[in-house]
């Protein structure tokens, strides 16, 4: 019988991969994707990605989405509040572990084991320790398609913001920057590739700076036709 499991869904590609990882080992049921969204803009924090993108990410994927919402400005406890609910809500129809697409950053690691340790589920980590370049180079091989909608100018220049995530971009990225972007380098929406069942049609809209941080809006390509 395979453990049934939520995906801590972000929106960008390694929690795309994960997912794709996670079917591949075919031990697990996948019950959902489980996302916290900004209640005051509805978008993803950080990625900055809009509910009727991660939806239709959620509909390619073809698995549920379960929204966590957070407050605006968001402190620990708000955001630690609103996961447990989820936790809860979870454990209570059967799901027994919630898997995370981190990579190598220990105290981020830490911190999630600390968040499940008494709520009764397990963290999976199903892409932990891959070699980073090694993983970007298999992710854009195996078709993964990627946008970088935000990125942080103190690592990497702004002119980044709004590129794919390809193998062009791999070659441009300065020395000792990750190629996964691990370090909080940028951030990406994943709109295409073999964890889908069809591309998201996507076009990219404005680029700003904000708090810091360059961020591109990515909108449905229908929304911006219409």
């Amino acid at each position: 019988m395979k453990k049934k499991i939520l995906l801590a869904w972000s929106s960008g590609k390694d929690s795309a991969w994960a997912l794709h990882v996670l079917r591949q080992q075919n031990q697990y049921e996948i019950a959902g994707l489980m996302t916290t969204l900004n209640a005051a803009f509805d978008r993803v924090a950080m990625h900055s990605t809009r509910r009727a993108l991660v939806e239709m990410q959620a509909e390619a994927a073809g698995l549920p989405l379960i929204v966590a919402p957070i407050p605006w400005p968001c402190s620990n406890a708000d955001y630690e509040a609103a996961m447990k609910f989820v936790c809860d809500q979870a454990l209570a129809q059967g799901v027994s572990a919630i898997a995370f697409g981190d990579l190598f950053l220990t105290d981020v690691r830490a911190y999630r084991e600390r968040q499940l340790e008494d709520t009764g589920l397990e963290p999976l980590f199903p892409i932990w320790g891959i070699p980073t370049q090694e993983l970007a180079q298999t992710m854009i091989s195996a078709g993964l398609r990627a946008k970088l909608v935000c990125v942080d100018p103190k690592q990497i220049s702004s002119t980044f913001i709004g590129r794919d995530f390809d193998r062009a971009l791999l070659r441009d990225l300065p020395a000792g920057v990750d190629p996964c972007g691990e370090n909080g380098e940028f951030h990406s929406f994943a709109y295409g590739g073999p964890m889908f069942n069809r591309e998201i049609p996507i076009v990219t809209g404005e680029k700003v700076e904000r708090d810091g941080f360059w961020f591109c809006d990515v909108l449905p390509a229908a929304i911006a036709v219409s």
